[in-house]
């Protein structure tokens, strides 16, 4: 598993001019990585929304996503601390968490994260 912040370019589709870059990437296949950034979809998508790119986030970002293959997306809103989890491999259901709950990882069974405990951990 590679983890990459933003900036880092993800090219979603064949096309090689346009990309989209992720707050987060986690990317399970190395062959995926090259000196330009992730070719395909990552595994696992994270976006930290604000006020001024919801609309990205919410509508256009999560349909590029899910057609393109990423197994797991989550919207970490800060404003309302509230992670939403959409599980794109096992189900179409989405889940939201508030920043206090420990937040499963679909793709990896048994890993939590806790956004609020991170937070305290950097501060």
């Amino acid at each position: 598993m590679w983890v990459f912040p933003a900036p880092f370019a993800v090219f979603l589709n064949a096309d090689d001019r346009n990309y989209v870059e992720p707050d987060i990437s986690v990317i399970c296949d190395k062959n995926k990585i090259d000196d330009r950034g992730c070719n395909g979809a990552p595994d696992w998508v994270i976006e930290v929304t604000s006020p001024s790119n919801a609309y990205m986030d919410y509508d256009i970002k999560f349909f590029k996503y899910r057609t393109a293959g990423v197994r797991e997306y989550w919207i970490v809103n800060p404003r309302n601390k509230t992670v939403l989890v959409y599980d794109f491999e096992k189900t179409k259901r989405t889940q939201e968490y508030s920043f206090g709950e420990d937040v499963p990882v679909c793709i990896y069974e048994g890993f939590t994260l806790n956004i609020e405990k991170m937070l305290e951990e950097t501060n």
